[in-house]
C-alpha cells in the first residue's frame, strides 16, 4: 500500500488488508489476537512500526504488543502508561476523524509524561506532508455496540509510514476502520477468554462437586453405623428416600423396602412425639425403631437439616446409631437402684415415691381455704390475678372468665374407706406382712436358707396380686402390697388369700420350711405422707399380731 497513490489503489492492497483483519478475528487467544492487531498494521496498512496499548483492569494502559521493531519490542513490551498521561495526548492531538495526529512541533511537551515511547532518527522534512521521525498518530479503540462510543479499550500507536509521507484520506480512513475492527476482535478475543476462564472454572467446581458427591457417597453407604435420607416438605414429608447398609442390618429390612417407610411409621408409639420434634428442630433424640421381627431396638437419633439457598429445607439427613446395650445398662442400674437386690420387688425407696405419687397435701374431703387455694391455683401467676372458689375446690377467674378449674390442678384424689363397715367406697389399701418365725430358719438353717425364704415368699405374694398393684420389700422381712380399689371386705380377702399362700410348705435344701405372716391393712388418703400411711398400716399388722395365738404363728 505504501506505493499507491490515493485515490487509486491496487485492488491487491485491498485484499491484504481484508486478509489482516480475518486473522484478527480467527486468532486463538487474546495475546494472539493483540499480536495480530499489530502485525496486521505493519503488513495490511503499510507502517514500520506499531503498538497495540491495552487498558487495564486499573485503568491504566500496558504496552500489550509490538511489531516491526525488535529493539523496541524488547524496550518498551510490558510497560506501563497511566491514564491520564494518554487522555491528555488524545485531547491534545490534532482530529483526524477518530484518530488524534501530534505534530513534532507540538510532541516536545510530551517528551517527559510516562507514556512508553521509542524514538527513531531521521532529517528534518523536505516538504509539507514528509512524516517526521517525532510526529505521532494514535488509534483510539473503543468497546463496539455502544451508540456515541463506548469506553476506551485500547490505543494504537503507528510510526514510520513506508511512503514517508503523512497518510491522506484513504491511510486515515484505513487505520481508522483498522482500529475499529480490532476493537472488536479484541472485544471477541476477550470474552472467549472470560468464557474459557468460566469453563475451566465450572469444570473444576464440578469436578470437585463430584469429588464430594463420592467422599459422601461412601462416607454414607461404609459408615459403621446407620444413616438415612428423608424427604422434606409436600406430600411424601418424611419419606425415607435412602439407607446404608448399617441401618438395614440394624432394623432387619432390605433397603428397597425402607423406601416405603418413613420414620414415623418405625418408631415406637410412645416415642412419636420425640420424633416430631426432632424431625422438625433438628437435633439429637433416643428413641425406639421397629425391627423386621417385631421387636424395637433403642437408637440415638440425630438429625441435620439440608437447606436449598433458593428452596429452603429439602432434605432430613439422619444418623442412627445403636444404643440398646447402654440403655440396656441403663435400665438396669434404675432397676438397681429402685428394687430390692435379693427379690426383685421394688425397694423401700420406690414404694415411698409410688404412694407420694398418689397422694396430694389435702384431703379431698375437706373445702380448701381460699387464700390457700389461691395460692395453690395460682402458684407464679402473681398476687393480683383475684379468682372465686367454691366447696369443691373449683374455681372462676375473673380477669379471663376461664373457669371452673380445680384448685389442685386437677388431681384425682384418694379416699378411703370410712368406719368398721364396709361402706361401698373403693381405695388405696396398704397391706404390711410381716413374716412369723423367719428368725428361728436364720438361726437354725443360715441366711442362705432365710434368703431363700424370703425370694419364695415374694413370688409367692406376687402371683397372688393383680396386675398394676405393688408387692414391695419394705427390708428384713416386711413386705408392703399397694392394691388400688378396694373395699374393705376386698382388702381383707386379699390379706387372707396372701397369708394362705405364705404359710404353704417352703422346700429348701431337701428340708421343708414354714413361716406364718400378719397383716396389717391401712388405707392411704390424701391429706396424709407416704410414712405417715405406712406406719398407721405397721401399727395394725403388730394389733392383728398380739391378737393372734402363739400356736397359729407358724415357723419351720
Amino acid at each position: 500500500m505504501e506505493t499507491d497513490s490515493e485515490p487509486y489503489v491496487r485492488l491487491a492492497t485491498l485484499r491484504q488488508l481484508h486478509q489482516v483483519m480475518a486473522d484478527m478475528n480467527t486468532a486463538r487467544s487474546l495475546a494472539d489476537t493483540l499480536q495480530t492487531v499489530a502485525d496486521g498494521i505493519v503488513t495490511g496498512l503499510g507502517y514500520e512500526l506499531a503498538a497495540v496499548n491495552l487498558v487495564r483492569s486499573d485503568g491504566d494502559l500496558v504496552v500489550a504488543s509490538l511489531a516491526g521493531d525488535s529493539a523496541a519490542e524488547a524496550l518498551i513490551s510490558g510497560r506501563v502508561g497511566s491514564r491520564a498521561s494518554w487522555e491528555r495526548r488524545l485531547i491534545m492531538g490534532q482530529a483526524w476523524g477518530d484518530l488524534r495526529f501530534i505534530p513534532h512541533t507540538e510532541g516536545w511537551v510530551l517528551d517527559d509524561d510516562d507514556v512508553p515511547t521509542w524514538f527513531t532518527d531521521g532529517p528534518e522534512p523536505r516538504f509539507e506532508d514528509e512524516w517526521h521521525p517525532c510526529d505521532r498518530l494514535l488509534a483510539p479503540m473503543y468497546t463496539p455496540g455502544v451508540q456515541g462510543g463506548g469506553e476506551l479499550l485500547g490505543v494504537i500507536s503507528v510510526d514510520r509510514p513506508r511512503n514517508g509521507r503523512r497518510p491522506g484520506a484513504w491511510g486515515r480512513e484505513a487505520l481508522q476502520m483498522y482500529a475499529f475492527q480490532a476493537a472488536i476482535a479484541i472485544s471477541n478475543a476477550r470474552l472467549r477468554a472470560n468464557m474459557q476462564r468460566a469453563l475451566v472454572r465450572l469444570e473444576r467446581e464440578q469436578q470437585a462437586l463430584r469429588a464430594s458427591e463420592e467422599s459422601f457417597r461412601q462416607a454414607f453407604e461404609y459408615a459403621p453405623s446407620g444413616m438415612a435420607i428423608a424427604e422434606m416438605g409436600g406430600d411424601q414429608h418424611g419419606r425415607i428416600l435412602r439407607t446404608n447398609d448399617a441401618l438395614c442390618r440394624l432394623l432387619g429390612r432390605p433397603a428397597s423396602a425402607m423406601r416405603r417407610y418413613s420414620f414415623s411409621d418405625l418408631v415406637h408409639p410412645e416415642d412419636i412425639g420425640t420424633l416430631l420434634r426432632t424431625s422438625a428442630e433438628g437435633g439429637r433424640a433416643e428413641l425406639r425403631l421397629g425391627r423386621r421381627d417385631g421387636t424395637y431396638v433403642w437408637v440415638s437419633l440425630r438429625n441435620s437439616v439440608v437447606a436449598d439457598a433458593a428452596d429452603g429445607p429439602r432434605f432430613l439427613l439422619t444418623h442412627v446409631e445403636d444404643i440398646e446395650e447402654r440403655k440396656r445398662r441403663e435400665l438396669q442400674l434404675a432397676h438397681r437402684a429402685s428394687h430390692d437386690s435379693l427379690t426383685g420387688l421394688p425397694n423401700s425407696a420406690e414404694l415411698r415415691s409410688r404412694l407420694s405419687a398418689r397422694l396430694c397435701s389435702r384431703p379431698h374431703s375437706v373445702p380448701p381455704n381460699p387464700a390457700d387455694s389461691l395460692d395453690a391455683a395460682y402458684e407464679g401467676r402473681g398476687a393480683d390475678h383475684p379468682a372465686a372458689f367454691d366447696e369443691n375446690g373449683h374455681g372462676f377467674d375473673f380477669h379471663t372468665g376461664a373457669g371452673p378449674y380445680d384448685a389442685f390442678d386437677h388431681h384425682v384424689h384418694t379416699v378411703a374407706p370410712e368406719g368398721d363397715t364396709d361402706d361401698g367406697t373403693k381405695g388405696l389399701a396398704v397391706l404390711f406382712c410381716d413374716l412369723d418365725g423367719f428368725k428361728s430358719i436364720n438361726d437354725r438353717f443360715g441366711h442362705n436358707a432365710g434368703d431363700a425364704v424370703l425370694i419364695e415368699v415374694a413370688g409367692r405374694l406376687s402371683r397372688g396380686v393383680r396386675d398394676g398393684d405393688t408387692v414391695a420389700r419394705l427390708g428384713g422381712d416386711e413386705f408392703v402390697v399397694l392394691a388400688d380399689g378396694l373395699g374393705k371386705a376386698d382388702a381383707q380377702d386379699l390379706a387372707v388369700r396372701l397369708r394362705n399362700e405364705i404359710i404353704q410348705p417352703i422346700r429348701v435344701d431337701g428340708r421343708v420350711m414354714r413361716v406364718g405372716a400378719s397383716f396389717g391393712i391401712g388405707w392411704a388418703h390424701c391429706g396424709m405422707t407416704a410414712d405417715e400411711v405406712l406406719k398407721s398400716a405397721d401399727e395394725r399388722m403388730y394389733v392383728e399380731k398380739r391378737s393372734r395365738p402363739k400356736q397359729h404363728r407358724r415357723a419351720g
